[in-house]
């Protein structure tokens, strides 16, 4: 196990170099000069091409791309990320002030996702081609094709403006983090209930599933013991999946839902052509991204027996 372990972080780095050299070129490529959106914005005035200058060469944007990445490069094996061209404070401290906000939010709704897809893809196999699998396979369909920010708007006006059950936006509380979890949880529910419908009917024509029923076990002993943690494999790969999309959803549900996360940082980051910052968020949420998958592979042994990693 230690020696997969150790082999699977190092193959994280290559993919981490490339997502940061990707992401480096493509803000480069982007118009506009970052030193003039950060004098416009400090100084609103005239700027001078010597105050400009000034500004270029102490930012280092005079220097070659090739020695502007390698400098970003070596400052994030340390965990410095640079410092950032519009809040001028460190990149490193800005993601970690922002990203309770945006992990609780991608945590919530995954869990939400699991409480509805969960029920309704186990009831979907059992009743397999009833009315109950039609509705809730329908329903699936719909939640999996809705756009996320349209989600968003719906339940404001529904549960917000109407109802005035929750508050429309911020992140005052815990009832600021139900609508935008459910936002979240609702468009992730289709893809895992129709995932947990097909494992679970497949799981349910096996043998040994068979053989517990001629025992005479109970349906519910079946289902939950024997079934649902079978058929949790490739549902815990989407899981991890689903995980991912919901940080990098977190840029439309923040903005929706006026949460200060990660993900609005990264939008105002763009819109100023803050270099250091954009890299350092996107780096960030992929390095996350793939310890979770990581995790998800050590979770198959604890689910299925007779998974072994060497080492």
């Amino acid at each position: 196990m230690s020696r997969y372990l150790l082999s699977r972080i190092m193959q994280l780095l290559p993919v981490l170099l490339i997502i940061s050299l990707v992401v480096f070129a493509i803000m480069h490529l982007l118009p506009g000069d970052p030193a003039e959106l950060m004098l416009a914005g400090a100084e609103g005035g005239a700027i001078t091409p010597e105050r400009l200058a000034e500004l270029k060469e102490q930012m280092g944007l005079n220097d070659p791309l090739a020695v502007q990445y390698l400098r970003f490069v070596a400052g994030a094996v340390t965990g410095d990320l640079g410092e950032s061209i519009r809040f001028r404070a460190p990149v490193t401290d800005l993601i970690l002030d922002r990203f309770g906000s945006t992990i609780a939010l991608a945590v919530a709704g995954l869990a939400l996702s699991l409480v509805i897809g969960l029920p309704l893809g186990m009831l979907a196999a059992v009743r397999q081609n009833s009315w109950a699998d039609t509705l809730a396979m329908g329903f699936a369909y719909v939640g999996a094709s809705m756009p996320v920010y349209w989600v968003g708007l719906v339940l404001i006006l529904l549960f917000s403006f109407n109802l005035g059950w929750f508050p429309p936006a911020g992140a005052d509380g815990w009832r600021s983090l139900i609508l935008p979890a459910l936002t979240l949880g609702l468009v992730s529910a289709g893809v895992i209930s129709r995932l947990i419908r097909s494992s679970m009917v497949e799981v349910l024509s096996e043998d040994y599933i068979r053989a517990a029923r001629a025992k005479g076990l109970n349906q519910r002993t079946i289902l939950w013991r024997h079934g649902l943690k079978n058929a949790l494999i490739p549902v815990i790969t989407m899981l991890g999946l689903q995980f991912g999309a919901m940080l990098a959803g977190a840029v439309v549900i923040e903005t929706v839902f006026s949460r200060p996360g990660i993900g609005r940082l990264v939008v105002a980051a763009i819109l100023q052509k803050d270099y250091p910052l954009v890299q350092g968020c996107i780096v960030f949420l992929a390095t996350v991204y793939l310890l979770v998958n990581l995790f998800v592979d050590l979770a198959y042994a604890w689910l299925d027996p007779r998974i072994r990693y060497g080492g």
